[in-house]
């Protein structure tokens, strides 16, 4: 490893230097089976054929003009989402964490056209929307905020999957214009709320006036099993964020707006140099049409239950493990102890994971992953696991 890069990362002792599918070589010529996807980004997995044919034809004619001029594939881009997600319009941006900003800024700038002075937020805890300053200040992770201080102000924390913490705020005087939270808390530990707990929220930005504003960063682009986890309920969100899954690795991040919402952002009032260039969104394009034409949504969602089940047979006698919950492809193992160990136990025996909030072990396989290969992942990191509390 350089001793040029900062030390902002911990990371693993190994080097990969292509994949396929689901597999990814490292430098030594060893064979892994990818059970993070890049966390969550890799969606279509390695070198899907259709990508990489257009992210190279794309790069042969443009990579980056400017969103001074139309750009054809950004607008391509934005009809696509829009027409998959019945949102309105489209920002766009390079990450989670920008697109969270702008949904940041959309929700103070709706504030401010109504008169309100200080507008905040209502965030959860043991949420996780970035790194910049707005979107750690929003997050609900100490680990995340310590040492950033003076965070940004605006923003009211409650539980989260509670709707009378919700109310709670609604009844007193405020300053609330939205609320900003994520269908299945990934970062958290693959919290997944009650199915009611979206539109109850939707009840109450309803009757306040309030955006609801939906963090589908990880839970977007067919991770749940739909485009988008929303679309697991009857409700619409007022503002989306995008990004991970959407470019298949190249860095593309969107905010998407309904309603009202959508017309909050005026010129000068927002904007991105890299946003939408033409190579991120021939990318986006390339990922939504893969997985629409491969059935991949179906397909997370298929194999997504078939792991979780396997895993719940796996440890119906297995004292230490808590529970084994799904979301589509969003997988978490959660454990009575610490369990960042295995990680590196996974390594060596040729599987990536990871583990979040110390206790539970996340899988977010890339959506390709076939039913053989998820009954691989679940006889290796069963057995790992039962080794690790044994």
């Amino acid at each position: 490893m350089s001793h040029h890069l900062m030390n902002t990362y911990a990371r693993q002792p190994l080097t990969f230097t292509h994949g396929e599918g689901v597999w990814l070589w490292d430098d030594k010529g060893e064979k892994y089976l990818d059970a993070l996807a890049g966390v969550a980004v890799n969606g279509l997995g390695h070198a899907h054929p259709k990508l990489v044919k257009a992210i190279s034809e794309q790069a042969a004619k443009l990579i980056h003009v400017s969103n001074i001029y139309g750009i054809a594939e950004q607008e391509a881009l934005a009809d696509k989402l829009c027409k998959i997600s019945g949102m309105d319009k489209v920002f766009f941006c390079n990450s989670g964490c920008e697109a969270n900003e702008a949904a940041i800024k959309l929700a103070r700038l709706y504030g401010h056209n109504k008169g309100i002075e200080n507008p905040e937020i209502i965030v959860m805890d043991k949420s996780f929307h970035g790194r910049t300053l707005a979107t750690l200040s929003a997050t609900g992770n100490r680990k995340v905020q310590a040492g950033f201080e003076p965070l940004v102000s605006g923003f009211v924390r409650v539980p989260y999957d509670d709707i009378e913490a919700v109310k709670q705020v609604a009844s007193r005087k405020n300053n609330v214009v939205a609320i900003l939270v994520e269908p299945v808390q990934g970062e958290g530990g693959i919290n997944i709320p009650n199915r009611a707990y979206l539109e109850a929220l939707r009840t109450i930005c309803d009757a306040n006036g309030w955006l609801l504003m939906l963090d589908e960063v990880q839970t977007g682009i067919g991770r749940t099993g739909t485009w988008f986890s929303f679309q697991h309920t009857d409700i619409m969100p007022d503002v989306m964020s995008l990004a991970k899954g959407l470019g298949s690795g190249v860095p593309i991040g969107a905010c998407l707006a309904r309603g009202m919402a959508a017309e909050v952002f005026t010129y000068g009032k927002h904007g991105s140099t890299f946003g939408g260039n033409p190579l991120a969104c021939a990318a986006g394009l390339a990922t939504l049409n893969a997985i629409e034409q491969e059935n991949l949504r179906e397909n997370a969602e298929n194999i997504g239950n078939l792991i979780r089940a396997s895993f719940e047979a796996e440890f119906k006698n297995t004292k230490g493990v808590i529970a084994v919950r799904n979301a589509g492809m969003m997988i978490g193992i959660e454990l009575d102890r610490p369990c960042g160990d295995l990680v590196k136990m996974a390594l060596e025996a040729k599987l990536l994971i990871n583990v979040t909030a110390d206790k539970v072990v996340r899988l977010v396989p890339p959506l390709v992953m076939n039913e053989a290969e998820a009954k691989e992942l679940v006889s290796k990191l069963s057995t790992l696991i039962k080794t690790f509390l044994a």
